[in-house]
């Protein structure tokens, strides 16, 4: 049975499910997936932690199990998403050639918006050619926050010392 919970974030809420023990879906919404039971559990706790500890700048990695389902072209998209570090871009057409075929990218802005678990799997890095900003489910603007909020944070740990690869002090 798939458990949810609606966590509150400073870009609106999002809906947490999880399924056997590992995240399934995660997105900005302000209700939860139909056929998903409310509750809290271990991992939903550790979730919403994590999203709380992301949006404070004490968190670039997500370290939560995630289960996800769908083509293998949305695997590979998907895999090159988590590969993409925290505050950083690629455009479609990179990630197009790391899933396998330079010339997907528009598949690619399908697999961006059919991926289930945001923030964790993070499409939001993904924009168009030239900077511009492009496709998001959770609205352009969020989009636009989510990459200036990164942006910030490691700017701010840059100054204090803080290196991104391993997230300790110089």
């Amino acid at each position: 049975m798939k458990k949810g919970l609606l966590i509150p974030t400073p870009l609106g809420a999002m809906a947490a499910v999880e399924e056997d023990g590992a995240i399934v879906h995660l997105d900005f919404a302000e209700h939860l997936p139909e056929g998903c039971q409310s509750g809290e559990s271990p991992l939903l706790s550790d979730a919403r932690l994590q999203l709380e500890q992301y949006f404070a700048g004490e968190r670039s990695i997500f370290d939560l199990p995630i289960r996800l389902k769908g083509t293998p072209f949305q695997q590979r998209v998907w895999q090159a998403l988590l590969d993409i570090p925290y505050g950083q871009t690629r455009t479609y057409g990179e990630i197009a050639a790391v899933a396998g075929n330079a010339k997907a990218s528009r598949a690619v802005g399908s697999a961006n918006h059919n991926n289930p678990i945001s923030l964790v799997v993070p499409c939001h890095r993904v924009i168009g050619g030239g900077g511009k900003m492009v496709g998001y489910g959770g609205g352009l603007w969020r989009k636009e926050a989510l990459l200036q909020l990164e942006r910030d944070n490691l700017a701010n740990a840059r100054a204090a010392g803080y290196t991104q690869q391993n997230e300790t002090k110089e």
